[in-house]
């Protein structure tokens, strides 16, 4: 499903954030990416939503190289990618439906088809009743909720999350990783940059972990 052939990214100042990096994982994988903070994680993530490209190497999704996807070709190839970030990245004038619904809406969904699929998005992260709530009235745990199903609604066949309980105590941590593997056992493919090896070690999944850009353990 994902897969990175030897692939290198230098930013222009020179910092080598990915090195040599050869990694391939299964569709319908869940699959931790932990390192130090600034060892490539989101760098590795950026490139698969072509949000960077590699200097180097290749990355492939469904087997399709992504160096033959110009710039007319990124939001279809994004629109089967949900993402889900560690700030949440709502918007605090709109409401939780409005916020869950922008993706369909620039997607040109009709209202009736967004209405469906946001109230069921909502439902599947167990804040249906919060859709009129403004994000600010949320906890952060319910915010977090609130991006997972955003990244969702979609349905995607791929799911990133960058340290997606970053800002959350132990007991919402777990919460909400067990969002994520409910989403991977119906067949979304989840890559989840971590750092906190106390929670992901006790979910028993594939850990990936990188050191200043290079793969030190859960290659295959």
């Amino acid at each position: 499903m994902i897969q990175f052939e030897r692939v290198s990214k230098r930013y222009e100042e020179g910092h080598d954030a990915l090195r040599e990096i050869s990694l391939e994982i299964a569709r319908d994988d869940l699959v931790f990416l932990t390192g130090h903070s600034g060892a490539g994680k989101s760098t590795l993530l950026r490139l698969i939503m072509l949000m960077d490209r590699p200097t180097r190497g290749k990355v492939r999704i469904d087997g399709r190289d992504l160096a033959t996807i110009g710039s007319r070709g990124i939001p279809a190839h994004r629109r089967n990618i949900g993402v889900v970030f560690q700030n949440h990245q709502l918007l605090f004038d709109r409401s939780v439906f409005d916020n869950v619904a922008l993706p369909l809406v620039i997607a040109g969904y009709d209202q009736r088809e967004i209405g469906r699929r946001v109230r069921a998005a909502l439902d599947k992260v167990g804040l249906l009743a919060r859709e009129r709530a403004l994000p600010i009235t949320l906890s952060g745990g319910e915010q977090q909720r609130v991006g997972i199903a955003r990244a969702v609604v979609g349905r995607p066949r791929i799911l990133l999350a960058d340290e997606p309980t970053g800002n959350l105590d132990p007991a919402l941590s777990a919460e909400i990783m067990a969002l994520f593997e409910a989403f991977n056992q119906v067949g979304v493919t989840v890559l989840i940059a971590s750092h906190d090896l106390a929670l992901i070690s006790r979910l028993q999944h594939r850990i990936i972990t990188l050191r200043d850009g290079q793969l030190v353990g859960g290659a295959a």
